[in-house]
């Protein structure tokens, strides 16, 4: 028997977010200071058996028939393979997201485990935007992660992209086509107020209207047919298709009234929304024996609690304390 992870406003949550770890090896200037930061200590994160348990848990108890693994950086996580199998082995649908560093060297063995697609980051194919947008010279890494996941049958290739005022903010088309001619759907999100920094700007950031606006200077777009559901992309034929591509309004038009995720940070944390400023800890209910039906209950509580927005146009929002790279996307 399972119990849904429902909210006071009508939503189950059904996509698990994982976050496998808080580390990264690249330094975007919209996520983290060049110097990096203070990482989790060992002893606080989770063990590979910790969070299978808890993933079996969420499938077996509570109706989650998505995981999805981030970080930090997932590819840096030594028993990621292991996880992915033993998480496939559930009958569940897996997928990660990378910023693709290594996966040229681990595409296949991921594939092979039972991973069922990847969304890669990238923000520029400009090898010198890149660099300066991620202070890492890795772009050919990049691409050649992206050629492995094709390869491995990783697919449909997902790309994400942020684009930042003076910075990249004149390359949407440019992205865009690329990925076209590549055979990757690309997602530009807006940027939201997760940065270690807390340097994060409304005025600064670049809106969903304005990227339409710019990648219509080059391309017709047209509203795909496809109902929307609980994705957070307003999805867009190019030229006529059967290309596509994604805007995510994550700020300017929200659509918290569809979610259906949860989110399980690497120290075993669970957070009901991206934006939640409290968490429900259940690394210690793990540790001190609680039994699996326990555990879920405690999870069912935490999901109550989540709020019918994430209200950053409110004149009392706070930005949450952990940044994007320890909470995981």
């Amino acid at each position: 028997m399972t119990t849904p992870l429902a909210d006071r406003f009508g939503r189950v949550a059904t996509d698990l977010r994982v976050s496998l770890t808080d580390r990264c090896n690249l330094r975007c200037n919209y996520c983290m200071p060049a110097e990096g930061l203070d990482w989790l200590p060992t002893e606080q994160t989770l063990t590979d058996d910790e969070i299978v348990r808890l993933i079996t848990i969420g499938v077996e108890h509570l109706g989650i028939r998505e995981v999805r693994f981030t970080g930090g950086e997932p590819l840096l996580r030594r028993g990621l393979v292991d996880i992915v199998a033993r998480t496939h082995a559930l009958g569940v649908e897996t997928s990660l997201t990378t910023n693709a560093l290594g996966l040229s060297r681990t595409a296949g063995a991921l594939a092979a485990a039972g991973l069922d697609r990847v969304n890669v980051s990238i923000d520029s194919i400009r090898a010198e935007t890149f660099a300066a947008i991620t202070r890492r010279d890795r772009l050919a890494d990049v691409v050649a992660g992206l050629a492995a996941a094709t390869a491995a049958g990783l697919g449909p290739v997902k790309l994400n992209a942020v684009l930042l005022r003076g910075m990249n903010d004149d390359q949407a088309a440019e992205l865009l086509r690329w990925a076209v001619e590549h055979g990757y759907f690309l997602r530009f999100i807006e940027q939201m107020p997760l940065d270690a920094q807390h340097g994060w700007s409304r005025a600064e950031m670049v809106t969903a209207d304005e990227i339409f606006e710019r990648l219509s200077a080059e391309f017709v777009l047209t509203p795909h047919g496809e109902p929307r559901g609980s994705a957070p992309a307003e999805l867009f034929e190019v030229d006529g298709g059967p290309a596509t591509v994604g805007i995510i309004a994550s700020v300017t038009r929200p659509f918290c009234g569809d979610c259906d995720r949860v989110r399980l940070t690497a120290d075993g944390q669970v957070r009901n929304c991206l934006f939640a400023r409290e968490e429900s800890d259940l690394r210690g209910a793990l540790r001190s024996g609680a039994d699996d039906t326990d555990i879920a209950e405690r999870w069912v509580v935490a999901m109550r609690g989540k709020r019918a927005g994430h209200g950053i146009d409110d004149v009392t929002f706070l930005q949450p304390d952990r940044p994007m790279s320890a909470i995981g996307g």
